[in-house]
């Protein structure tokens, strides 16, 4: 599916991703962990294409197809979704305005006509209904006025709509109570799939209780330092990030 070789990336000057491999197959979840400023929001933004990075040298594939030079539309149109840590808020455009949008100019790209209206109402309501979201709220307007919650779980409705191959998941835990955590946990873990390959990038073991990776990876001064499988978390969890870093330096 994913298959990122010695990949060093940075902003402006400043190098941040130091040699990146990683290896993510189809029906595998796998899970980033690291202390603030370790490269983990980076590495989710270079996959998805944010042309505010540059990548200095080594190599991205999807399915086998370079991802360098594509744009982050390309990207998209390919398969890879991005879920942001603080969504923007767009007044004015519905929720389900604005999935017929995004998902049509997906069709567009692909070569496929415009989906008919009565079947994209059909998708949506089968979307909502999968993930237990009312429908007034798709008649709202992008992101006004949302709760931490509704936001996170609007963003997981824009990946079940969308179908991903590789669907990125930047601390979408952040802010969530516990059962905001639950119920948007809940809908990732419906969306797992033997074709599809979900990234889970998160600070704490928590979010893990909930949506259980087959691997996780640390980084750490931008690179990743130990993989393990999920007990690698729990593990994390009682000892802190000072002991990795202590094992790293020795």
């Amino acid at each position: 599916m994913l298959k990122v070789s010695n990949l060093v990336a940075g902003i402006e000057e400043s190098t941040i991703l130091n040699g990146i491999d990683l290896e993510v197959n189809a029906g595998e979840v796998h899970a980033i962990m690291g202390p603030n400023g370790s490269g983990k929001s980076t590495l989710a933004s270079v996959i998805a294409g944010k042309e505010e990075y540059e990548v200095t040298s080594g190599k991205m594939e999807l399915l086998g197809e370079d991802l360098e030079g594509l744009s982050p539309e390309e990207r998209a149109h390919m398969g890879v979704f991005l879920s942001f840590q603080y969504p923007v808020e767009i007044p004015g455009v519905t929720v389900t305005n604005f999935m017929r949008t995004a998902l049509n100019e997906t069709r567009k790209a692909r070569g496929l006509e415009e989906m008919p209206a009565n079947e994209m109402l059909k998708l949506i309501r089968e979307k909502a209904e999968l993930l237990e979201i009312d429908r007034k709220f798709l008649s709202r307007s992008l992101n006004e006025g949302f709760s931490g919650g509704e936001k996170k779980r609007n963003e997981i409705f824009q990946m079940a709509m969308m179908e991903p191959k590789l669907a990125i998941l930047d601390e979408t835990d952040s802010g969530l109570d516990i059962d905001a955590l639950r119920i948007v946990a809940e809908g990732v873990n419906k969306l797992r799939s033997k074709d599809n390959a979900i990234i889970v990038i998160t600070h704490y073991q928590r979010l893990l209780d909930y949506i259980v990776p087959d691997y996780v990876h640390v980084l750490h001064q931008g690179k990743i330092v130990k993989s393990g499988t999920k007990e690698l978390a729990l593990e994390l969890e009682d000892k802190g990030y000072d002991w990795l870093k202590q094992k790293t330096t020795v």
